[in-house]
């Protein structure tokens, strides 16, 4: 006879085990230092990723030439989207199948799975939402623009356009949980894609027009009023331009313009992105972001997707998205360290789940990865290269895989740093320990094959302090030299620099550099072309 109090630890510990109550049993993020990391299986993960063209995953026979590529360029992860017209054709009825078969073609090639929730919205509109969504405009309303107009779009203010969502994004978590939770396959979830209003910056749907007169609700008021001293200075300065106002409605409160139908709109968009996500989680708790196009500076809002989760209206979808974990930017723009650099100013993980595959990707990947400390980065359309073995992106990425276990220890405790260098950026200075850094462009070295060209490739390493003035540095197509920090009056030697890489996780030294190869103890140096990891031990003289 079974007793329960005297077996009710047993009875804990089977539940735990049967059903996965347990949060340490699933993928999750956590605090080290002042940085985040993403645990899988126990142990910290950098996703080393790739996303599929929007429509590579649409079958298993469209994917199957795919799989060798992302294999040979060294990834470990796959972003690849979830289409609710093909999960739920008929209202109601799902078919997981081919989310089932993904998965199990991933684990097979020893790949992990950020799955793209192509919900209400991909790249601001509805094109993914079922046929019979789609087909029944008057329960599933689209947005109205300032015309009257409207576009394939569906507003965030209708409750059945959210329970449809939030139905079937429920649905999709709960089978993960019961088909991949012991595997951790699936590590993270994006939830829509690239949010935001066109053609105006905010929705005139009936609805929309009745929420804009109202209140500006209390939840929204209180993370002001709390997180006054923390705001963005741009979302900051519209509010103290209306008097730092606590009541009232939206213009009331914001005042009359574009960037107040733009906050409105965010907030919605927000709420609604927010609840789907909830649904999610009750069912499967792993990590949820969302993603961001980034907006051109000269343009206005609705001439870029108006109220997505941009860095100037960042606190307004932080104070509806409390069930999403952290917010990414997508790049098709140049200016990656001024962007990087406003997703992180509030202290917030970085993770770039779609940079455009171009020669500077693999450079920018390890930049974000070392300077930020990034969760992982990920070029889009991934499946594209014709010779994935000789791609940039794999060496980068076989150098960063080999590295993972020392930049996760040091995570967070300001022993990591990257630079990333071109011939308009050809220098940049480091601090680290008791030495400043000086990392140049190879090519800045005036008997280099480059030197004289026209344009130069990017380049990029990572530098990580392992010990008393002993460094990693890793990367491609950069030269160092030494200064102290403390006292000037000395002079900065290399006392010995061994080119190598890991074996099991354990450090193997293939050469040891001198000569030539540190210009006679002069410099560290991986010229472009080259992929390497040196071991550098410093030391000072008079």
């Amino acid at each position: 006879m079974f007793n329960f109090r005297k077996n009710k630890f047993l009875l804990l510990i089977l539940l735990v085990a049967q059903f996965g109550y347990s949060q340490e049993k699933i993928p999750s993020l956590q605090k080290k230092g002042n940085k985040t990391q993403l645990i899988v299986n126990g142990k910290p993960f950098i996703i080393l990723g790739g996303e599929l063209g929007n429509s590579s995953a649409t079958s298993m026979e469209s994917m199957e030439p795919i799989w060798s590529k992302l294999t040979d360029m060294n990834l470990n992860t796959v972003l690849t989207p979830i289409y609710w017209e093909l999960i739920e054709a008929e209202e109601g009825k799902f078919d997981f199948s081919l989310v089932d078969d993904l998965i199990l073609k991933a684990r097979k090639e020893n790949l992990k799975l950020v799955f793209l929730w192509f919900g209400s919205w991909k790249n601001s509109m509805s094109s993914h939402a079922p046929e019979w969504v789609k087909l029944n405009q008057k329960k599933y309303p689209r947005v109205k623009d300032d015309k009257d107009k409207s576009h394939e779009i569906l507003t965030p203010f209708s409750e059945d356009n959210l329970q449809a969502d939030l139905q079937a994004f429920q649905k999709l978590m709960a089978h993960l949980k019961d088909f991949d939770q012991k595997e951790q396959t699936v590590i993270m979830v994006q939830v829509e894609n690239e949010i935001g209003m066109l053609p105006t910056a905010r929705d005139y749907h009936p609805l929309a027009n009745a929420a804009f007169k109202k209140e500006v609700p209390q939840e929204l008021l209180q993370y002001l009023k709390k997180n006054k001293e923390q705001l963005v200075p741009e979302f900051l300065e519209i509010w103290k331009k209306n008097g730092f106002k606590t009541s009232g409605n939206w213009e009331q409160i914001f005042g009359k313009g574009l960037s107040t139908d733009e906050i409105f709109m965010a907030w919605y968009f927000a709420k609604f992105t927010n609840k789907v996500a909830k649904a999610g989680k009750d069912s499967y708790p792993i990590p949820m972001f969302v993603n961001a196009a980034l907006n051109a500076a000269e343009k206005k809002p609705g001439e870029y997707p108006s109220a997505g989760p941009l860095p100037h209206v960042m606190d307004v979808w932080k104070a509806a998205g409390t069930s999403i974990d952290f917010l990414s930017p997508d790049f098709y723009n140049p200016l990656f360290k001024h962007w990087n650099d406003l997703f992180t100013r509030q202290g917030d993980p970085l993770f770039i789940p779609e940079h455009r595959f171009d020669a500077s990707a693999p450079f920018k990947g390890l930049y974000a990865i070392a300077h930020y400390e990034a969760i992982g980065f990920s070029p889009f359309s991934i499946e594209s290269v014709s010779d994935a073995k000789k791609e940039p992106l794999g060496k980068i990425y076989d150098l960063v895989k080999q590295l993972t276990p020392i930049i996760e220890a040091n995570k967070g405790q300001g022993k990591i740093d990257g630079v990333l260098l071109d011939k308009e950026n050809k220098l940049q200075i480091v601090q680290m320990a008791n030495y400043e850094f000086t990392f140049k462009h190879d090519y800045t070295l005036n008997w280099s094959d480059g030197a004289k060209e026209e344009t130069w490739p990017t380049s990029s390493a990572i530098i990580i302090e392992i010990g008393k003035d002993e460094f990693y540095i890793a990367g491609s197509g950069i030269v160092v030299t030494f200064k102290p920090l403390k006292n000037t009056s000395l002079n900065v030697g290399i006392l010995k620099t061994d080119q190598g890489n890991f074996e099991n996780g354990i450090w193997k030294t293939v050469r040891h550099f001198n000569g030539d190869q540190t210009h006679q103890g002069r410099h560290i140096r991986i010229s472009v072309g080259d992929y390497e990891i040196q071991k550098v031990k410093l030391y000072t003289y008079e």
